[in-house]
């Protein structure tokens, strides 16, 4: 019978934490029960830090499901970056308000949201999509598709770069 690996406590040897997060080769070696040490660490960088780490989180950022595309995460892409569209639309198409300044600390956490829209944002502040007041009530439930909308994309950048860096597999 194998004994459970309670983190900090019973063996504190086996799992090690890092700033790569916890996908690292010690961790899966005592998650899979191997005993073996690890060996010296190759001198060349695993595959997954090679290269600029910070282009997914980047094009993830810019383009709703560009960072998971990028890393040729085809379905997870395409379905952030569907939701990600679909609300910003919805939100558009119900005149919700696009935040172009901030006057109080809701339109500043407002502007953040929207900002996080990354081009579509500046695409539609160029067009002159959006309300510049909210006038009916859908239009503030516009508004708020608008900036979860934006927050969602920064979670699939963030979520992009995770991917790239290896903290999450």
């Amino acid at each position: 019978m194998r004994p459970l690996l309670v983190p900090g406590s019973l063996f504190p040897a086996l799992v090690r934490y890092s700033q790569k997060g916890m996908a690292t080769e010690e961790n899966k070696n005592a998650a899979a029960g191997s005993d073996a040490q690890p060996g010296p660490k190759s001198a060349s960088q695993p595959a997954s830090q090679q290269g600029f780490v910070y282009l997914p989180l980047i094009v993830g950022w810019l383009v709703p499901g560009g960072g998971h595309f990028l890393l040729r995460k085809w379905g997870r892409g395409a379905l952030l970056g569907g939701s990600i569209l679909a609300m910003f639309a919805l939100g558009i198409a119900m005149q919700g308000k696009l935040y172009a300044g901030a006057h109080d600390v809701l339109d500043i956490l407002g502007l953040a949201g929207d900002l996080g829209n990354g081009l579509l944002y500046f695409v539609s502040r160029i067009a002159g999509w959006g309300a510049d007041q909210v006038m009916v009530t859908t239009a503030d439930y516009g508004t708020r598709f608008i900036v979860v909308a934006g927050l969602l994309n920064v979670i699939a950048a963030v979520d992009a770069h995770n991917l790239r860096t290896g903290r999450k597999s």
